[in-house]
């Protein structure tokens, strides 16, 4: 029986290849992703963040030699540009050669220079330090989540939605009505009416929500 990140992993790779246009890309995605790229995202991604929106596996970018290079992930809500490798360390790895650090050195200057956020995961740290690496990407995505609020919303709703982004962990009523200094049944009649716009989403509890956290 498929574990959920494995149903989930199937079906947001399917969905990458099949509306991906781009042959070259396309053939990098159906031989499949790497090991790294997959442990990462079984132990790092997808237990913190919970779903692949926004997320897309060998992304293709174009380099000032108008050449092409792959990032293992990009991430990409609207028009951001972040960028996620791992970074391997076998044999090769230790090996490297100048040449090749070089060029490495100059792929991350032109991804920076092209405004890219460009976060680099060593793989020994997603096999030795799953939630160090977990709590980085609560932060990578934390630079890329909006702060317009919307004009409709009271004080307390967009500081609801301030704090929720600042921490991106999940969060009960009564912390917010801590944070807020009001009474717990008020934070919750902010809170609900924030998951009711889909602004924000409820980590814990079903009938009664013990607690909520932001949208990623």
């Amino acid at each position: 029986m498929q574990s959920l990140f494995e149903t989930e992993y199937e079906a947001w790779l399917s969905k990458n290849i099949q509306e991906e246009e781009n042959p070259r890309r396309r053939e990098r995605l159906e031989v499949g992703l790497g090991h790294g790229t997959v442990e990462f995202l079984r132990t790092v991604w997808f237990p913190s963040v919970g779903r692949f929106e926004h997320l897309y596996p060998e992304w293709e970018v174009r380099d000032f030699a108008n050449g092409y290079r792959y990032l293992d992930l990009a991430y990409r809500p609207g028009n951001a540009k972040g960028g996620i490798e791992i970074q391997g360390y076998g044999p090769h790895a230790r090996d490297l050669d100048v040449r090749r650090f070089k060029d490495l050195c100059r792929r991350h200057c032109l991804l920076a220079l092209d405004g890219w956020i460009f976060l680099p995961i060593a793989y020994p740290s997603i096999v030795d330090e799953p939630k160090q690496c977990q709590q980085l990407i609560l932060a990578f995505i934390g630079k890329f989540v909006s702060t317009d609020l919307s004009a409709s919303l009271t004080a307390a709703e967009a500081e609801a939605l301030r704090y929720a982004r600042r921490i991106l962990r999940p969060f009960s009523p009564l912390e917010f009505a801590a944070h807020i200094k009001v009474s717990d049944r008020h934070a919750r009649r902010i809170l609900g009416k924030l998951a009711s716009l889909q602004l924000l989403r409820a980590a814990s509890g079903t009938k009664r929500i013990r607690s909520y956290q932001i949208w990623l």
